[in-house]
């Protein structure tokens, strides 16, 4: 079975930083677009960010933009999610996610478009 795990997530302040990171196994990393999305209690869940297979192609949620940066190591099989800046409304739930879909862009980078998903890591920003 396909497996996604999270890590990285935790407590921070205000202005502070993390970094996530999504490891893969038992599927073909190299042929999916691995993307990270967000769920806040209350709302729905939400693209974030995603890469393509290839690396080539990132799409951000407005929200993050200038703030995160996604990145993936293939030899490894890890996405990376550097957040910086961090703001209290960042506070979720954020899960890895395999996408298969040929290039990162906003109508690709959505919930329904994943085929797999990771199980979760908290991430609460709080001063």
């Amino acid at each position: 079975q396909s497996q996604l795990v999270e890590s990285g997530g935790g407590l921070v302040q205000p202005g502070g930083s993390l970094r996530l990171s999504c490891a893969a196994s038992r599927f073909t990393f190299d042929t999916y677009a691995i993307g990270w999305f967000r769920q806040a209690p209350g709302k729905e869940r939400e693209g974030v960010s995603c890469i393509s297979y290839s690396g080539a192609t990132t799409h951000y949620a407005d929200s993050v933009k200038g703030r995160f940066t996604i990145s993936r190591d293939g030899a490894n099989n890890i996405v990376y999610l550097q957040m910086n800046s961090l703001k209290v409304e960042d506070t979720a739930v954020y899960y890895c996610a395999a996408l298969p879909i040929p290039w990162a862009n906003q109508a690709m980078c959505v919930p329904a478009r994943v085929s797999y998903w990771g199980q979760g890591t908290q991430v609460t920003v709080s001063s």
